[in-house]
Formats: C-alpha cells, sequence, structure tokens
C-alpha cells in the first residue's frame, strides 16, 4: 500500500494506517526502497503496489515504471484512474512488462465490465461491495453473479475484495473466485499492537482456507 493523505475509497482503519505512515515520514520513494531491500532476498514471491495516482504523478509516471521494472514490482492497482485514462498509466505500465490490474464494483454493467476489462491484465479485482474498505460484505451468494457475468466476457482471474475479515468469507469466496483480498482485517490488528506472530498466523489461516476447497 502507497499511503496518500485522500485515500477516498478506503475504510477507517487503512486511512488511519496511511495517516500513521504518513506521519512518520513514509514516502513513495521509501516504499520503492523497501521492495528494493525485499527483493535483495526473494525473487519470487510477487509483488503489487496499490494506491493512489496522484503520488505517482508527483513522483513521475516515466521515473516510477522505471523504476518500478528495475527492482521488481510485478503489478499496479491505481484505484482512481478510470479505462478513460488508460493512457496515463496503464498502457506504459503493460509495456514494461508490469501488470495494471482494475477495478470493477457490483455497478458495473456489461458495457462498463468491457471497458474496465479492455487493457487489464495480471487479474481484475473485484468490489464486493458499494462502499469502502473493512465495511460489511453481503453473502458470497450475491457475488456469484457478477464474478459469473465477468467470466462469461473475460478469461482474466477474479480476485474479490472489499469487507473480507474472516476465515468463514474467505472460505466460501474462494468457491467461486480465483482470489481473495484480506487488507482492512489485517491492518486492524497492526493498529492494536497484535504480536507479529499472532498477525503471521492469521495470514496462514486465511490463506489454507482458500487450498480448502
Amino acid at each position: 500500500g502507497i499511503p496518500f493523505t485522500d485515500p477516498m475509497a478506503d475504510g477507517p482503519d487503512i486511512q488511519r494506517a496511511g495517516q500513521r505512515a504518513l506521519n512518520s515520514g513514509i514516502t513513495l520513494e521509501k516504499v520503492l526502497n523497501l521492495v528494493s531491500e525485499f527483493r535483495k532476498n526473494d525473487l519470487q514471491t510477487p509483488i503489487i503496489l496499490m494506491g493512489y495516482f496522484n503520488p505517482i504523478l508527483a513522483f513521475g509516471i516515466k521515473k516510477f515504471l522505471q523504476t518500478c521494472k528495475s527492482i521488481g514490482v510485478d503489478g499496479l492497482i491505481v484505484v482512481d484512474l478510470p479505462p478513460e485514462e488508460d493512457t496515463e498509466l496503464c498502457i506504459p505500465a503493460i509495456q514494461q512488462g508490469i501488470d495494471f490490474i482494475k477495478l470493477a464494483t457490483p455497478t458495473s454493467d456489461k458495457n462498463r465490465l468491457k471497458s474496465i476489462l479492455k487493457n487489464s491484465n495480471g487479474f481484475l479485482y473485484y468490489v464486493s461491495l458499494t462502499g469502502i474498505t473493512g465495511a460489511a460484505i453481503s453473502h458470497a451468494g450475491s457475488v456469484a453473479t457478477k464474478i459469473q457475468e465477468i467470466k462469461n466476457i473475460s478469461s482474466i482471474p477474479v480476485c474479490v475484495g472489499f469487507g473480507i475479515k474472516t476465515p468463514k468469507t474467505v472460505k466460501e469466496l474462494s468457491a467461486i473466485a480465483d482470489g481473495v483480498v484480506v487488507g482492512s482485517a489485517i491492518v486492524k490488528k497492526i493498529e492494536e499492537n497484535k504480536p507479529v506472530k499472532e498477525i503471521l498466523e492469521f495470514c496462514k489461516i486465511l490463506a489454507d482456507e482458500t487450498k480448502s476447497i
């Protein structure tokens, strides 16, 4: 996650996490440095940077993409760049060999989905609810119909995020989606100063549920 001062798609937990990071002096450049350090010992684990366009624009698009390519960033999720702006970052990223992962929502109709999917690669991030991160998801059945609609027009993997907090929900969604995204539930544990071991165990429990189908 790239911290930003105005995270309009994020709920309170991730908003506070972003503000803590900014207050501690974290910048986009420092995030990229963290990736670079991580890559010294791990060349296999995929890394996706998620955030908003403003910090990237301020950093410089060309410089940002060149840096991402050189340090081993695999993909980008930029939540406030619609498909109408694909020439800004999406297409240049793809040309650098970096996946540009787009978001679809319950309100994305068939025509909008086609537009979103046009230059989307890596996977499609399906936002499971009409709200912000950390809000409560409705039951998995409400998501299944939309995922099938996407599958009918594209072979791209679909990962579901927003509002997913429990192993039970992860298991339910794993039966209908290609992947599950959990953010706020993990960030909340960090905010509560839970032991690292406990947080890692929670992540493992979630991951194990994706394999139990």
